[in-house]
Formats: structure tokens, C-alpha cells, sequence
């Protein structure tokens, strides 16, 4: 029995199906937070959400088996988009009609109906631009509630009711669930919302960029006339979306015809400062931690949005440059030696791109050494396979890993990463292909050099790839 309405009562129990992904786990905390007595199940666990749940004293079952679940007895499931409709434990649900509801629908029941949300949308930079305004709001002695889809570097969690009337969750394109086969970001009802980027990608949903479209489009229409979208100039896919909306449309980007511009963008190698300059001749100076072009525009974004709604600009800029990004998003992990060890999240062609051009201008003359895992579902596809070479132009050495459980794409339609190292080493690039974690590590081991940065580009653990090279490059320094 489909759960439509939000009829809880504080002290109801909830049981969430994947409850370890990134938002569910967030969810769980944030009902929590709100009251709720809340359990869940999982087939695997891993770092930051495990310790996330472990700290809030959210049990988790390890399997998906319908004897928990009916042990628990909850009064609502939520079931996230990696169950299937053959999973036991959603087959039990449907069999019993025990009320259930996606996450997404979860989301925009229990905390934005009663908010003013901001939703921050895009193919790349959502989990950033989302950090950037909740930091921002909050120097602006705002409390707004969080849902992100990562962990901010300055806190313990990706979430948090607050207790003003603004609420920030980063709106993902990405479906609901077996039973809901639209974009999340369609039940998160939008009073302010950003667009940062749209291209291909999610080949396992979308079959083309015209799709993706359509969802962007339904998007841009659910923002109220007093409410207002900001959409970044730079991208024809993204202004055609937002010609949809019947809100105020603020522009942004590098265009002379955008409303809010990138001007003389500086990038050092501890911050990146620009001038956003406004539609009324606002000159507004920006310092910000986080490295690169891309991420300027992040900032850009947030400058445009919040100027509409009234605030500070001289404190937005403060918030804006307070913000320390996100784990996983070119976070240092280590230094040994002077080598550092960088994990990020980039997988698609374009934020590979945009990752490492960020690092090489901030590093200069370091060799930029680039470990990538092709683990998502796009990445796993062939779909990309002409377009990944060039993303590592900036990267000076690169180690592929080979693609892991590539089953989960179809057969003919799998990505090579003996291919992509073949076609680097056409264009004269130092490159390595290498079944697993620990070739990778036994092959840098080999050709360590002080100065060295190592950015490992993955969506996953990575087999642990990140703490096992710091250990081994200072074992093999000392």
C-alpha cells in the first residue's frame, strides 16, 4: 500500500531498504532527528555513512531478509532506488501492503512541504553548490535544514533539520525507485533553485541528453512565479530547461549576456578569488578554498541565488569563503613526504576533466598522477569510451583500474579500460592499466617521487586504495 500522505506520528517506526546509500542514510538521521524510532537494512556498508549511522544508534541488518522486517513491524518503508521489485524484502512489503514510500517522496513529505526548499540541480557541482549555500546562509545568521548528498568537510554529517524556514537538499536527476521512475528532484518542491550543468549521463536511465532534458524541464516548472531559478548561461541545455520555468530566471556564468559574471578569476594554490560582477554593476570579491574554474561558477551560483532572496552580499562572501567543500571532493588525505594523496568523486568525463585542470592549476609544476576506477553505472557503459581520453589531458601519469563487476553493464555496451589506456598512450600520456587496488599501489611504489600528487578519481571505496597508499608510501619513505 503506497504511502501518499505524510500521517505519522513522532514515535512511528520506520525502516528504510538500502539505508547506507549516501541520502538514505541521510534521511535516516534526519527522521530521526525529527522523532522517529528508525531501522533499516542494507547489503554493505561503507565509510562515511557507516560511522554516520553508527553514531546516531540506527540499527542496521546486514541482508535483505523479510524475518527482520517483519520483527521490526514497522508503520512505513521507505525503499531506496537500489532495491528492485525482486528484492525479498520490497516483495514482502507489496505482499502485505504495508504502507511504503520512496525517498525523494519521503524527502518532500516530512521536511520540505513545511520549508522553503532550495534545490541545487545539475549534471556536476550539486553536492559542492550545496555545501556553498548552506554555508552562506548561514553567515547570514540563517538556519536552514541540509540534505546533501556527501559530508562537508566542517561537520559530522551531510544533514540537519535547523530550525529556519530555509531548507537545502541537493536535487539529484538521477529515478526514484522500481516503483517511481522519475528524477528525485521532482518531489522536493523548489521555492529557489540552481541549474549548474546538464549533459549525458545516467546511460542506465536515460538513453539520451533530450531525456535528461525533460526532466529538467518538468523540474523548471514546479518553481512557483514568487519563487526564482538561477541557470548557468554557459550551458545551451541548461538556458532551454529553464525557459520552462514561469518563476524569475536569474542567469550566470562566463558570457558577456549572462546576468551575474565570472571576472578576472584568479586560481593560487591555496584559493581561487574572482569578481562576480552583477546586473546592476555589483562588484562583489570572492576568496574561496575550493580550487578551479568550475568551482568559482559553484560560487557564482550561490551569489546570484541569494542576492534575489535579499541577503548580505558582504556576508554571503564571507560564508562563501568560510567553506571548507566536501569529503571526497578533492580532499587531501594525506601528505607523506611532501607526496599528496587526493580521493575524489569524478567519474564523468567532463568533471574528470574539470577535476584535474582544477589540481594542475593549483599545484603548478607537481607531477599530477591520476588513479581512476570506472564503477558507475555510465562509466561502466561503453557510452563514453572516445571521450574519456581527453579528460586527462592535465594529468601527467595515469593508472586505470579494470572496470569492477563489469556484468552490471550489458553485454557489447562495456567499457574498456585496456582501451582508454591504449588510446592515452597514443597521445603520448604515460599510462597504466592494472586489474586491481594493489597493481595500482605496487606500480607507484616503483617510481615515488617527493612532489608527487596523486588524485584517485572513484564513486566507491576503491578497495581501500586511499589509506593503503599513504601507509605504503611511508613505509617505503622511512
Amino acid at each position: 500500500m503506497k504511502q501518499d500522505k505524510y500521517l505519522l506520528e513522532k514515535g512511528a517506526k520506520i525502516y528504510l531498504l538500502g539505508i547506507c546509500g549516501t541520502g538514505m542514510a541521510a534521511l535516516a538521521g534526519l527522521l530521526k532527528e525529527k522523532g522517529f524510532r528508525v531501522t533499516g537494512a542494507d547489503s554493505g556498508c561503507y565509510p562515511p555513512m557507516d560511522g554516520v549511522l553508527k553514531k546516531l544508534g540506527i540499527k542496521v541488518h546486514e541482508g535483505y531478509e523479510p524475518k527482520d522486517l517483519e520483527r521490526e513491524n514497522p508503520d512505513l518503508i521507505i525503499i531506496g532506488n537500489v532495491i528492485t521489485k525482486d528484492n525479498p524484502c520490497a516483495r514482502f512489503v507489496l505482499e502485505r501492503q504495508i504502507p511504503y514510500m520512496s525517498f525523494p517522496q519521503a524527502m518532500g513529505e516530512f521536511f520540505l512541504s513545511e520549508r522553503k526548499p532550495i534545490v541545487v540541480t545539475g549534471t556536476h557541482g550539486k553536492t559542492t553548490t550545496s555545501t556553498l549555500v548552506l554555508s552562506a546562509l548561514e553567515a547570514c545568521g540563517q538556519d536552514p535544514g541540509f540534505m546533501i548528498g556527501g559530508v562537508p568537510m566542517d561537520r559530522k554529517s551531510g544533514f540537519g533539520l535547523g530550525s529556519g524556514k530555509w531548507f537545502v537538499v541537493e536535487g539529484d536527476e538521477y529515478d526514484s525507485s522500481f516503483f517511481q521512475k522519475v528524477s528525485k528532484f521532482l518531489f522536493y518542491r523548489p521555492f529557489g533553485a540552481i541549474i549548474t550543468s546538464m549533459e549525458f549521463d545516467h546511460a542506465d536511465i536515460f538513453n539520451s541528453l533530450d531525456e535528461i532534458k525533460e526532466s529538467f524541464k518538468e523540474f523548471a516548472r514546479l518553481v512557483p512565479d514568487d519563487g526564482v531559478l538561477v541557470a548557468c548561461k554557459d550551458w545551451d541545455s541548461v538556458m532551454e530547461a529553464a525557459s520552462f520555468a514561469t518563476c524569475h530566471v536569474v542567469t550566470y556564468g562566463i558570457r558577456q549576456d549572462a546576468h551575474w559574471r565570472l571576472m578576472d578569476l584568479e586560481i593560487h594554490s591555496e584559493s581561487t578569488s574572482f569578481i562576480a560582477l552583477g546586473p546592476k554593476g555589483q562588484k562583489i570579491r570572492v576568496r574561496t578554498r575550493l580550487p578551479g574554474q568550475h568551482n568559482a561558477l559553484n560560487c557564482l551560483s550561490v551569489i546570484a541565488l541569494l542576492d534575489r532572496f535579499g541577503m548580505d552580499m558582504e556576508k554571503v562572501a564571507k560564508g562563501i569563503g568560510a567553506c571548507k567543500g566536501v569529503k571526497r571532493r578533492q580532499e587531501v588525505r594525506g601528505i607523506v613526504n611532501n607526496i599528496v594523496v587526493i580521493d575524489d568523486f569524478a567519474h564523468h568525463p567532463h568533471a574528470v576533466k574539470e577535476t584535474l585542470r582544477a589540481l594542475k592549476k593549483k599545484y603548478g609544476d607537481r607531477r599530477l598522477v591520476a588513479v581512476f576506477e570506472p564503477r558507475t553505472n555510465t562509466s561502466r557503459r561503453s557510452v563514453f569510451q572516445k571521450d574519456y581520453p581527453l579528460s586527462f589531458t592535465a594529468a601527467d601519469k595515469i593508472f586505470v583500474r579494470d572496470v569492477p563487476q563489469p556484468e552490471k553493464a550489458p553485454e557489447g555496451d562495456r567499457f574498456s579500460s585496456r582501451m582508454l589506456v591504449h588510446d592515452l598512450k597514443a597521445m603520448g600520456k604515460e599510462a597504466h592499466f592494472c586489474a586491481n587496488a594493489s597493481e595500482i599501489i605496487e606500480k607507484i611504489l616503483k617510481d615515488l617521487t617527493p612532489g608527487d600528487v596523486y588524485v584517485i578519481l572513484s564513486n566507491g571505496p576503491f578497495e581501500g586504495i586511499h589509506q593503503r597508499l599513504l601507509d605504503s608510501i611511508r613505509s617505503a619513505m622511512s
